[in-house]
């Protein structure tokens, strides 16, 4: 018997979890003659930090169920024009600050390669939509304004959760100041510090709930790049070689993981759980544990949760023809369509020599860009650099367009706080239902759709759980709305 808060919210998330995860009949099969206590759905990082725990705790008969061929979620490596290069997470956000960000030791421990982020020139770096740089008096004046209104939409949003007052938009809190980003180099530069971080636009994205953000608050404000061949995937792989048997190439043998298996429907009860996976195999536990994506459950719709999209962009080039050296990391392109490509960055010292640029963007360009075809992406991107750095530049001989949102099994890239939901909504979203929990970065207290949150959050839904099925202490007390 669960704590949900006795209010509609909470009687209306059980409803839809009730209609996800049915009491369905299934047909008569063969299950395991000794079902293991957890099941686990999904082997990202949440899954994977979770099942850890659950082993660390004692509880070393579990079985995880994992829909592609291969562990990591959204941290993923893959070749391209022979690099290897990061479709997914890439950063360690959150680092030399008075807290340690658990995944920077673990990228430390692996020797992965990591390369210090610098923002910090971006104001002799922005180009207009046409004719080349912004003259550095117009820019320094735009970035000026803009840490402005930062501030005061900071402080607005410590006074607002002070005062115990409703959730607004960050859009709301500038309009407050009448000071809304509207021309083609504010919209960039608003750009830079919303969606490229939130992968969202700050009329949809809560004010309380992101300003200030824990991340940086706690950890620290220095970013790392990682650019290296073993994968930022490789931080889960060796967290799961701590539990999961593997052969002497570091493959992982453990039978307790099962490659390939999409879950489509969860049976619970009083006495159990029964998963059944999209081949028709049904598996007996007497818990499971759901740590699979926002986008493929759909529980936070309910919230107006939504998987945002960010999409990185890498373009192969003959030779370089921008900018390099120290400085010159990042650069902004103005549009007078927000959003419009606006986010450069050139590698040449995460691979030195290969002449390759990423460009993000998110939300409904990163849609319209998965369904079309990357000759017209190639096309719009060249188009662009011509506006930036002149008309005779070399053609990209090589793209990578990762495609998230078109993903069944991802939906998207990570989660975002939307207005309204308080952490009294959050807890209820993270909250089990019966003898089904939940994990995953979008249940993350303090960091959903990061890293370190999905790793966390594994560790926080783990001991749940645990105190659960070790210690009977099975009721989950959600703190009242306003606390």
């Amino acid at each position: 018997m669960m704590i949900m808060g006795g209010t509609n919210i909470g009687a209306t998330l059980v409803m839809v979890l009730v209609a996800l995860f049915s009491l369905l009949s299934f047909e008569p099969m063969v299950v395991e003659a000794r079902p293991p206590t957890v099941i686990i759905v999904g082997a990202g990082m949440s899954g994977i930090s979770a099942a850890k725990t659950l082993s660390d705790a004692g509880i070393k008969d579990i079985l995880i169920l994992e829909a592609t061929d291969r562990i990591g979620g959204r941290m993923h490596k893959t070749q391209f024009a022979g690099l290897s290069v990061e479709i997914g997470a890439n950063w360690v956000e959150g680092v030399n600050g008075a807290e340690v960000n658990p995944i920077w030791p673990m990228v430390n421990k692996l020797k992965l390669k990591t390369f210090l982020s610098d923002y910090d020139n971006l104001t002799s770096n922005t180009y207009k939509q046409a004719g080349g740089l912004y003259d550095g008096a117009t820019s320094k004046a735009a970035f000026e304004a803009s840490d402005e209104l930062t501030e005061f939409t900071t402080k607005t949003s410590i006074s607002l959760t002070a005062q115990k007052k409703e959730d607004i938009s960050i859009l709301a809190a500038q309009r407050l100041k009448h000071q809304v980003p509207s021309t083609p180099i504010e919209m960039a530069i608003d750009y830079y510090n919303y969606d490229y971080e939130f992968a969202e636009p700050p009329r949809v994205t809560s004010l309380q709930n992101t300003e200030p953000l824990a991340t940086f608050a706690n950890f620290g404000e220095d970013l790392y790049f990682v650019a290296d061949p073993k994968g930022y995937e490789s931080v889960v792989y060796d967290i799961a070689g701590q539990f999961l048997t593997v052969d002497k190439t570091g493959k992982i043998t453990d039978p307790r993981l099962k490659l390939n298996k999409v879950v489509i429907e969860i049976q619970h009860s009083a006495s159990g759980v029964i998963v059944k996976t999209e081949d028709g195999s049904l598996y007996r536990s007497a818990y499971v544990m759901v740590s699979a994506s926002v986008g493929q459950w759909k529980i936070l719709a309910l919230y107006q949760f939504d998987m945002s999209v960010y999409t990185k962009i890498f373009l192969k080039f003959p030779y370089k023809f921008w900018p390099s050296g120290n400085g010159t990391e990042f650069f902004l392109y103005a549009h007078e369509k927000r959003g419009y490509y606006p986010i450069w960055q050139q590698l040449e010292r995460e691979y030195p020599g290969a002449n390759v640029l990423l460009v993000t963007v998110t939300d409904d360009e990163s849609r319209r860009v998965e369904q079309q075809p990357d000759s017209e992406t190639k096309a719009e991107c060249m188009k662009v650099l011509q506006d930036m750095f002149g008309k005779n530049i070399p053609e990209a001989t090589d793209i990578l367009v990762p495609r998230w949102w078109s993903n069944k099994f991802f939906k998207g890239t990570f989660s975002n706080w939307p207005i309204g939901v308080t952490r009294y909504e959050y807890d209820q979203i993270r909250a089990p239902v019966g003898r089904v929990y939940f994990t995953g970065e979008h249940t993350s207290e303090h960091y959903n759709g990061y890293v370190h949150g999905a790793y966390l959050a594994g560790i926080d839904s783990a001991n749940i759980l645990i105190n659960c099925a070790k210690r009977r202490m099975c009721k989950y007390h959600i703190m009242p709305k306003g606390t």
